[in-house]
């Protein structure tokens, strides 16, 4: 009898899982203030700081405390950090030529690698800035140091920034300005204590690059004195400003005169009513905005 042989053959039915991703690592983002204007090679950033505000009567209105900032591409010229041994960069983040510190509770500016092009500081709780945290820092070009608690800024604290660029000093306690740098394009001091007293009456004259100045929310009476022909943008919302004379903006002896680079003047929430002194602006391309009746 012939053996019958059969093989069988066993099928196991296995679903298709699909192989689990790599881990990725988290990426670092950084941000930077914007404001609702890009100007020449100014761009925007990616990071806007809206808050709300309170009129006298008790309307709610939004207030843009924002600084224009140049993009980092210009950074892409910074030598790599070499001090990254120095205590800062264990407590802040040192890439680049920048260091971050930002929202971390310190009370004073941190000592600073000799190369560092880039120092942001906000929302901490500096108090004093005095004139030895940036005396061998000379390759600076942008400071941040919105939402401190800044009240005094000592003598010939930026006087050897000659490089400076851009400088924040919004949502502080200051009551006055110190001397700045002379190549600012940029500074906000938006919602300080400022009077018009704390500000010298040459303290913008000799600013021949200054494009951006933001002073809104402060406590000045007066529009600043020898704005620079530069200026574009200049923002004094809600303050104390009461009177302007015909040579705030333009020059009285000179009908021809057109302030030619002006684009934004900003006055609104000030006791002042704009049109009693339409000869202030005759040499403007446009009208500040503000209240008219």
């Amino acid at each position: 009898m012939e053996t019958l042989q059969a093989t069988f053959f066993l099928f196991v039915f296995v679903p298709w899982v699909n192989p689990a991703p790599p881990l990725q690592q988290e990426s670092l983002q950084f941000y930077e203030y914007d404001t609702d204007v890009s100007m020449g090679s100014l761009t925007q950033q990616d990071y806007e700081m809206q808050s709300k505000d309170l009129r006298k009567d008790g309307t709610n209105v939004s207030l843009d405390t924002s600084l224009i900032l140049q993009s980092d591409d210009s950074q892409l010229d910074v030598p790599p950090t070499k001090d990254t041994n120095l205590p800062t960069c264990l407590l802040c983040v040192c890439l680049s030529g920048s260091v971050y510190c930002e929202e971390i509770d310190i009370e004073a500016v941190p000592p600073l690698p000799k190369e560092t092009a880039y120092l942001y500081a906000r929302f901490n709780k500096i108090k004093r800035i005095a004139a030895s945290d940036f005396a061998d820092i000379t390759t600076l070009r942008r400071i941040d140091f919105s939402g401190n608690r800044i009240e005094e800024i000592e003598d010939g604290a930026f006087s050897k920034l000659l490089l400076l660029e851009e400088l924040s000093l919004a949502e502080n306690r200051l009551v006055k300005l110190p001397v700045l740098p002379p190549k600012l394009t940029t500074f906000n001091a938006n919602q300080n204590r400022i009077k018009s007293r704390g500000i010298k009456a040459n303290a913008f004259k000799k600013l021949t690059n200054l494009a951006y100045l933001y002073l809104g929310h402060n406590a000045l009476e007066s529009v600043p004195l020898n704005l620079p022909e530069s200026l574009r943008i200049l923002h004094l919302q809600y303050n104390n400003i009461t009177t302007i004379t015909d040579d705030t903006f333009c020059k009285s002896n000179n009908t021809r005169y057109i302030r030619t680079r002006m684009d934004e003047i900003r006055m609104e929430g000030n006791p002042i009513v704009l049109a009693k002194h339409v000869n202030a602006f005759s040499c403007l391309r446009m009208l500040p905005v503000g209240t008219y009746y």
